[in-house]
């Protein structure tokens, strides 16, 4: 089986970022990016169908140059091949003109190989902006299905079977391939590299794809726009009780919401 896992760099978001004083850019000084984290549970999903079925994976990313190390994250952690899409046209895309390229980067990579990809893998949401809107977007334009929000994965004679979550639980969706599937927080968590395959990964060479190479795609113009960015307003601390019993602590905290007239 041929897979593809799309993936994106993003801000650590183990820490605290707040905007630049004056302004609506977050700021990302000092801040290390990372693969996120949905792009790791695709990688790992599909790492495990590979195993499975058997089959080659190829990782792929839009970004700056720095962005090979995210590739090279994957690599070292069940990826074949991998290839950066980077191209100044391409910064501040929105999501529909990511897609747009991403579309005609998987294509460019199809016709070089000679073989479609069977399947396509994208995180459910990127952890820096939560739209959860590229995964359908690819899949409008490579004119294939889509599957969101998988928890688990199967081949079939058919395609695939996929474990889909929803808000009242869990469906299996069967599938024809090719198709685009985005992957949830599955019941296992992504492996960690070796140190042998972290070795590996840095000699592997990264190929580059730029609007050129892509027929001179371009993002067109937003479907989306940013009408304001700021930071939540901080929260009060609240008040915690510690009476000799349970009763006398309920009693002070009934008496407090009176006095504050939330009673």
């Amino acid at each position: 089986m041929e897979i593809l896992v799309c993936l994106k760099q993003v801000p650590d978001d183990s820490v605290e970022l707040h905007l630049k004083p004056g302004t609506q850019e977050v700021n990302l000084e000092g801040v290390t990016p990372v693969v996120n984290a949905f792009d790791t549970y695709a990688l790992e999903m599909a790492t495990r169908l590979k195993e499975a079925v058997g089959g080659s994976i190829t990782a792929i990313t839009i970004g700056p140059e720095g962005a090979k190390d995210a590739v090279k994250t994957c690599l070292a952690v069940g990826a074949n091949q991998g290839c950066l899409i980077t191209d100044p046209s391409f910064e501040g895309a929105d999501t529909l003109g990511k897609s747009k390229i991403l579309a005609a980067a998987i294509r460019k990579l199809e016709a070089d190989a000679g073989k479609p990809f069977d399947l396509i893998f994208c995180g459910r949401e990127a952890t820096d902006k939560a739209t959860g809107q590229v995964g359908p977007q690819l899949a409008e334009a490579l004119g294939v299905g889509v599957v969101t929000d998988l928890v688990d994965i199967q081949q079939t004679d058919a395609g695939v079977q996929a474990k889909q979550e929803t808000e009242e639980g869990y469906r299996l969706v069967d599938a024809p391939l090719p198709c685009v599937v985005t992957v949830n927080k599955p019941p296992y968590d992504p492996r960690y590299p070796t140190i042998k395959s972290k070795l590996a990964a840095r000699k592997m060479p990264i190929p580059t794809l730029d609007a050129a190479a892509l027929g001179g795609v371009a993002p067109g113009a937003a479907g989306s726009h940013v009408v304001k960015v700021y930071e939540p307003a901080k929260r009060q601390a609240g008040v915690k009780l510690k009476e000799e019993t349970c009763e006398e602590t309920v009693a002070k905290a009934i008496a407090m919401m009176a006095d504050a007239k939330v009673l």
